[in-house]
């Protein structure tokens, strides 16, 4: 009876079995979550205050020195008023901003490479201070002086890309000033989410705008957003993309 070696097997790092452990608790959960919510809509998130997220962060950028407006006590005007009365721009922190989103992009971009390259290299040593006979010694019989190296090389190299892109989105949505900096700036974030039957759109915007950039019908177009955040995407948008685990064997796949 033949008997093979056993052959001792190594134990996984902790790490590593710690990160798939982690990874399957993860899946194990959501795929619970998914099976409690069968044959039932989605739930909308809850309305809360931004300053409170864990992600928020307050914005800092370079600002002028503030610069002081006279006031006078008899005067009926209020500076950077445009009603009589009031102005009814948004102005301070609260305040809501209708944002008018209007993206219409076409980007057709085309790159082809082509590379190749060869290279040879040959040393003979039929005189090497005398040394030439001892090559048999050290090296194979079969050595040749006159060929003692011959190295070679090629290669080629060629790729080929097209990006056809055509994007088209109209959307409006309300907006909170969140931050009023000290050269009157407004740091504004808007989200709305709308369900139809199973699906859920969500928009989301944010950034920075400039009070004399705001109409008088309180609105202000995306592209006079400084540090603009767009996101539009819903379900739709996650059925389409890759299983995780494809996509966690797409980026530790070295080839």
């Amino acid at each position: 009876m033949t008997r093979f070696p056993l052959i001792p097997m190594t134990p996984p790092p902790r790490r590593l079995m710690a990160l798939a452990s982690f990874l399957l608790l993860g899946a194990c959960a959501s795929a619970f979550d998914r099976m409690n919510t069968i044959g039932e809509p989605l739930p909308l998130a809850q309305i809360e205050n931004p300053l409170q997220a864990p992600t928020y962060q307050a914005v800092i950028t370079p600002l002028p020195a503030p610069v002081l407006v006279a006031r006078q006590a008899n005067s009926l005007w209020r500076p950077g008023a445009k009603a009589f009365f009031r102005d009814q721009r948004a102005s301070r922190v609260g305040d809501i901003l209708t944002v008018n989103v209007a993206i219409s992009d076409q980007a057709n971009v085309s790159n082809t490479t082509n590379r190749s390259r060869e290279a040879a290299e040959d040393a003979d040593g039929t005189n090497l201070f005398g040394l030439e006979a001892e090559f048999g010694k050290v090296l194979p019989n079969a050595i040749l002086p006159a060929s003692v190296v011959s190295l070679g090389n090629k290669s080629s190299t060629k790729g080929a890309g097209a990006v056809a892109r055509s994007e088209t989105i109209n959307l409006t949505v309300a907006a909170l000033v969140l931050q009023v900096l000290p050269n009157g700036n407004m740091v504004i974030q808007g989200r709305q989410e709308v369900r139809v039957n199973f699906e859920i759109r969500e928009l989301t915007v944010t950034g920075i705008v400039r009070p004399e950039d705001i109409t008088s019908a309180n609105t202000i177009a995306h592209t006079q957003i400084a540090e603009a955040r767009i996101s539009y995407g819903g379900q739709i948008t996650n059925v389409q993309q890759a299983r995780y685990g494809q996509q966690i064997l797409d980026i530790i796949a070295p080839f």
